[in-house]
């Protein structure tokens, strides 16, 4: 338990950015109908079960059309 506890400053920040960048990656694919590979749900599946940074980071590199 105290193992834990010295690693809540490094996880807790690192959690909080990775929740955030998911509800960004949400928001974008929800308001957004046209993408450069896939579909919605495609996108959504990926932002979700890759929720550890890559599925978000996947979506802005390769499924965000561009404006």
């Amino acid at each position: 338990m105290n193992e834990l506890k010295e690693y809540l400053p490094i996880i807790i920040p690192i959690a909080i950015a990775q929740l955030i960048l998911l509800v960004i990656t949400l928001r974008h694919i929800f308001t957004h109908d046209n993408y450069k590979r896939g579909n919605r749900l495609l996108w959504v599946i990926v932002a979700i079960v890759g929720m550890e940074f890559v599925g978000p980071i996947l979506y802005f590199l390769l499924g965000k059309e561009e404006e």
